[in-house]
């Protein structure tokens, strides 16, 4: 983990940057002694169309109870 100042990581921000995208993990630290953090964005995969109803059908089972009041909760049911 480094630990920088914040006019350290203003001096130094490419060399951080580079050692977030190696999985590093940097905090900043300010004069008043809170600490931020840098964390890289992973670009998200696009969109491939709208979701269809049933499009699931068969990935998983719902067990026929499972609406039933847990038996570790009964005592609060009342």
């Amino acid at each position: 983990m480094l630990e920088v100042t914040v006019p350290d990581a203003q001096q130094r921000l490419p060399e951080l940057l580079e050692a977030v995208e190696r999985g590093e993990i940097v905090e900043i630290r300010s004069d008043t002694g809170r600490t931020f953090g840098l964390t890289p964005r992973r670009a998200r995969p696009a969109a491939t169309g709208i979701p269809r109803a049933g499009s699931c059908k068969g990935l998983f089972e719902v067990p026929d109870d499972f609406d039933e009041p847990l038996e570790e909760l009964r005592e609060y049911m009342g």
